[in-house]
């Protein structure tokens, strides 16, 4: 029983519940890619499984060093998150994050060696900010380049180079729809760092909530889920095609029940952490209706010409 109580640990560490902000971006881009015909799901289950391994080698390792900082406190209200410090030595941890990491690697180098070194290039980026995120003297994510840093490798490059492996093509439409989970994933962190700003602060970990107050985080967490969810109405007006992508925008209605949580004056634990796994259900539910939109012809053909459904 012990063993498995452990191992539970380990699993929790991964911070199973916020693995879909990597998943989400790399099945996305695979829809556009299968749209266009230019599909390889080969190529694709290997971006998604060195997508999910990168960001929870990420999240153990951040928990790690965050602890080690001092920015996981006893008193902190967020998910649990197991204390890697109190259950297990060091260096089982560290082994525990480097495993991801390697696996991450690997799939890095197999997509390289097929599609060139600018992938290996990203790669490598995306596995330096990963381990720096909370890492070394200087971590990156101590210094308010948490947001940046999310949305680029959770939005434009997961997107962009989920498709670009499949077709060694590139567009202005995978761009920009790049940026919707982009600002999405950004938005769960947003809600992570008003949450966390007391704790942050104690152990000057600076987030962009810590720098610039809850005020700013709040209307960027607005501008942020909007912007996300009116994009696929632009990059139809750009393309002048793929019409049925606007009920894309749908998910914005779910922030109707997120919103009152954000600007609640107290960042109540239990409000904002709802709040935090109904945004990343926004991204999935974005995901689902993007990638029914941008099909919408081959599922219809589908469903005329095969099941006979209409």
């Amino acid at each position: 029983m012990k063993f498995v109580s452990r191992a539970l640990h380990l699993f929790l560490a991964t911070r199973p519940e916020t693995l879909l902000a990597s998943a989400c971006p790399v099945l996305l881009g695979t829809a556009i890619a299968f749209g266009d015909g230019v599909h390889n799901f080969s190529a694709a289950a290997w971006c998604l499984v060195t997508a999910v391994c990168l960001q929870a080698g990420t999240n153990v390792a951040n928990d790690f060093f965050d602890f080690k900082n001092g920015a996981d406190r006893h008193e902190r209200s967020g998910f649990l998150r197991p204390e890697p410090l109190k259950d297990f030595p060091a260096w089982a941890t560290k082994l525990f994050f480097a495993l991801f990491f390697l696996i991450g690697a690997l799939g890095v180098i197999h997509l390289s060696l097929k599609n060139g070194w600018g992938i290996a290039a990203l790669g490598a980026l995306a596995i330096g900010s990963g381990f720096f995120y909370t890492a070394g003297p200087k971590p990156l994510g101590y210094f308010g380049l948490g947001d940046f840093l999310v949305f680029l490798f959770f939005g434009p490059v997961a997107v962009a180079g989920t498709y670009y492996v499949q077709s060694h093509e590139m567009n202005c439409a995978v761009l920009l729809a790049g940026v919707s989970p982009g600002l999405l994933a950004n938005g769960i962190l947003i809600i992570n760092n008003i949450r966390d700003v007391r704790t942050d602060a104690l152990a000057k970990k600076k987030t962009s909530t810590v720098i610039f107050g809850k005020a700013f985080s709040q209307k960027h967490y607005l501008a942020a889920i909007f912007i996300a969810c009116l994009l696929p109405l632009l990059i139809v007006l750009l393309i002048d095609d793929h019409q049925p992508l606007i009920i894309a925008a749908l998910p914005v209605l779910l922030s109707i029940g997120i919103i009152p949580a954000i600007f609640e004056k107290t960042e109540e634990p239990a409000a904002m952490n709802q709040a935090l796994a109904a945004t990343g259900q926004m991204l999935l539910v974005f995901t689902i209706l993007f990638s029914i939109g941008w099909n919408w012809e081959i599922l219809s053909y589908l469903c005329k010409h095969q099941w006979n459904i209409f």
